[in-house]
């Protein structure tokens, strides 16, 4: 058995600390904030919630093998996961024609809906587009997503892809219509991506998605409920794999001689065999020059909106396109009888209300609103003690000067949205999967 302690209270650490436990360790978790779960919780105001962080996650074999591989499945627990259904609705301003499609999730539909509105060929080039996406996940799967990264024992197929200089942004311009450009680069600009910058084989995110679907947590009536119920069920994993959780204990720094030591927190040094940073690794100076050539990816703004009165009936997301950038979720929050709790994100250049915004694009709701809270990029950062958004990409040299699973002190392990494979529910879940293989069994 081996003293292991999880330092960042995220999806990320609590993920690595349950698996590590479970693997027979004697796990320690630390955080500076007064609360469980990072970016992935509730925000409350006059009788409306709303999800902090995300509203639904694809690849759900992910969040099952976590529960799994930590003691009871995730069917067994209170919160049942279920598929959203609904399509995507996906706008264009005036001045790109003023489009609108409702995509769905299955291909063979996505096909269809393109072909009805843009054209055999331009549908024809996302069918291309999901194509890429598969061959890159099944480069990347095995050797890069589900094990360890190993350079020695690594397919030349996932070798060339983690190397190749080729852009999400050069790729797409196989697309010749525009709009379906737009589709493909979603996803990078969303999270606060420059195209240009991102490597092509992200462009797997689509297929992902089309393959796996959308997945959310449902309330107490079945309906859509966001993300946040995984804060509740993984702390009651934790209390049941026996973990010491520590909350409002900052990390400053590791002790390090020929190897990790342990944690230097605020109440003292917390000893340990194997550290795993769940967290921004540029809070703790004995990693900080280690990172000097990244930056971190910035949060999007977000207002959440309480609403009453007659309201448009709307899919669970519609996607604004053009600039500013604006995603409408509809789901993942809860409100009083007869209202509706709303959450708006928007990237680019917003240089007005984003209800303003809203209502330039065709949804106005400004009368209707009864309640609202705006998160401002930077409250989110310091909310989160750090982006949870993970690393921004900058050209192909990120992948090198991000730190891996495995960095260069020994005994110490990276999880969550700043290391490998990098942001989001899903990619997080399985950075704590490699690092449980990583560290492996109690011996």
């Amino acid at each position: 058995m081996a003293r292991i302690a999880v330092v960042g209270g995220g999806l990320g650490g609590m993920a690595s600390a349950v698996r590590l436990a479970k693997l027979g360790h004697e796990v320690t978790l630390i955080t500076d904030s007064d609360r469980l779960g990072g970016a992935i919780g509730t925000v409350e105001a006059t009788g409306f919630s709303w999800n902090s962080g995300p509203a639904w996650t694809r690849l759900p074999a992910v969040l099952r093998d976590l529960f799994r591989k930590s003691g009871r499945p995730l069917e067994r627990e209170s919160a049942e996961l279920i598929p959203i259904t609904s399509p995507v609705q996906h706008r264009w301003p005036s001045e790109r024609g003023g489009a609108l499609v409702d995509l769905p999730h299955e291909r063979t539909e996505q096909v269809a809906a393109l072909t009805d509105r843009f054209g055999e060929r331009a549908a024809q080039g996302w069918a291309e587009w999901l194509d890429a996406g598969r061959a890159a996940w099944e480069a990347l799967r095995e050797d890069w997503l589900e094990h360890p990264w190993d350079p020695a024992h690594a397919r030349p197929e996932a070798h060339r892809l983690l190397s190749s200089r080729r852009t999400l942004h050069r790729a797409a311009r196989s697309l010749r219509d525009g709009h379906i450009r737009d589709l493909a680069l979603l996803e990078a600009r969303l999270d606060g991506h420059d195209p240009r910058n991102v490597p092509a084989w992200t462009a797997m995110a689509p297929y992902l998605e089309e393959t796996f679907g959308r997945w959310t947590f449902a309330n107490d009536a079945g309906e859509p409920a966001g993300m946040a119920p995984l804060t509740r069920l993984l702390g009651d994993r934790l209390q049941t794999r026996g973990v010491r959780v520590l909350t409002e204990t900052p990390a400053l720094d590791l002790e390090v001689g020929d190897r990790v030591r342990g944690v230097r927190t605020s109440a003292g040094v917390l000893e340990a065999e194997h550290v795993v940073l769940a967290c921004d690794p540029r809070r703790l100076p004995a990693l900080a020059r280690l990172v000097a050539r990244t930056t971190p990816a910035l949060p999007p703004t977000v207002c959440h909106l309480g609403l009453v009165g007659d309201l448009p009936e709307l899919p669970h997301e519609v996607v604004l396109h053009g600039d500013p950038l604006l995603v409408l979720r509809t789901v993942g929050g809860s409100a009083p009888d007869g209202a509706r709790a709303w959450t708006v994100i928007g990237r680019g250049a917003l240089s007005e209300d984003i209800v303003s915004a809203l209502a330039r694009r065709g949804i106005r709701i400004r009368d209707h609103v009864e309640a609202r809270v705006d998160v401002s990029p930077r409250q989110q950062v310091l909310d989160g003690s750090g982006s949870a958004y993970g690393v921004l990409w900058q050209g192909r040299g990120t992948l090198r000067h991000r730190l891996g699973t495995a960095t260069p002190i020994p005994g110490v392990w990276m999880a969550g949205a700043h290391t490998t494979p990098g942001a989001g529910v899903p990619y997080v879940g399985l950075s704590a999967a490699l690092v449980a293989q990583a560290i492996g069994p109690a011996r």
